[in-house]
């Protein structure tokens, strides 16, 4: 239990010291991310960039649990 959080510590700290890196990157723009603006309605769907995240974090855990 004391190793998992101090593993989800160090994962935090790493994603905080590179967010504004990463806040520069095209996630959230990415063609195939379904964004609908009405006039008093907007609507958001990052499609593209969830299955791009999805995609990402499932060969890194891949890696990570490999014997």
């Amino acid at each position: 239990m004391q190793q998992l959080l101090i593993t989800l510590g160090i994962i935090l700290l790493i994603i905080g010291v590179a967010w504004p890196v990463l806040s520069k990157l095209p996630f959230g723009r990415l063609p195939g991310d379904i964004y609908i603006e009405k006039e008093n309605f907007t609507f958001y769907f990052p499609l593209t960039t969830g299955l791009l995240i999805s995609i990402i974090l499932s060969v890194l855990l891949w890696f990570l649990t490999r014997k």
